[in-house]
């Protein structure tokens, strides 16, 4: 575990290099300048919309950081060749992905809850109330977060970081659209369609259960349901997907 935590920490500070905290910036300044131009137009639902675009928007950012830099990190080792140092010592190569997997989780995670605390900052300053259902909504989010992250660290590792990114971004859409896809089968009078998309339903993750977003827009109460059941799936799907990345990572020919 040590050694895990170790390239984790190595990750870190490797990522902290590409300036990614300029995107925090970024986002507190086009939320602030957003808030207030689409106030007035909103028709008395400000508040609604800047906690449903900065939500989409934490989220969306967070995502296109943990492809884009998540899809070249292993390609970077082997370019500069330091895999093969980091490799001779005794460090083993599930807990050189693992560590991976973790340093950019965490990099992206604190991104995340730093561009979560300018929304709820944001909000409470501009109208005077302050939505802590922001921050259910945001651990989720993170839940979500880990699955994408531990999906780019499978496709880097057998793929290029173009390909990785691309295969990265599509799954991650067509999780969001799985439930739509296994209801429009469900309408077929076809039996192979129905069954077709029920299998699609069950391999795709299902990324549209870590949205909490309309509760914390309107204000509704989270049962624990909607926080537990999207915990123990995240877990055990974002595991299986790394137990794949280890098993492909150790099989790979560096040479």
């Amino acid at each position: 575990m040590s050694r895990v935590l170790a390239i984790a920490r190595n990750t870190l500070r490797e990522l902290a290099r590409e300036r990614v905290v300029l995107v925090l910036a970024l986002f507190g300044l086009a939320l602030v300048l957003g808030s207030q131009a689409l106030s007035p137009l909103a028709l008395g639902e400000g508040r609604k919309v800047v906690i449903d675009f900065g939500l989409a928007a934490s989220m969306l950012l967070a995502t296109l950081l943990a492809v884009f830099l998540g899809s070249s990190l292993l390609h970077k080792e082997l370019e500069r060749r330091t895999i093969y140092a980091v490799l001779s010592k005794p460090i083993r190569r599930e807990e050189f992905l693992l560590g991976k997997f973790v340093g950019l989780w965490v990099t992206t995670g604190l991104l995340l809850a730093g561009m979560t605390l300018i929304l709820l900052a944001v909000v409470t300053l501009s109208y005077r109330e302050t939505p802590w259902s922001i921050l259910g909504a945001a651990a989720l989010s993170l839940v979500e977060l880990g699955i994408v992250t531990a999906l780019v660290i499978l496709f880097s590792a057998f793929t290029t970081p173009l390909l990785a990114s691309l295969f990265s971004c599509g799954l991650f859409l067509a999780g969001h659209l799985s439930r739509d896809l296994r209801a429009l089968g469900a309408q077929s009078d076809q039996a192979l369609v129905r069954d077709t998309s029920a299998a699609l339903y069950r391999v795709l993750p299902d990324l549209q259960g870590f949205d909490l977003g309309i509760q914390a827009v309107h204000g509704l109460p989270i049962a624990a349901s909607d926080v537990w059941l999207p915990l123990v799936y995240g877990a055990g799907y974002t595991g299986l997907l790394l137990l794949g990345a280890v098993a492909i990572f150790e099989r790979r020919d560096f040479r």
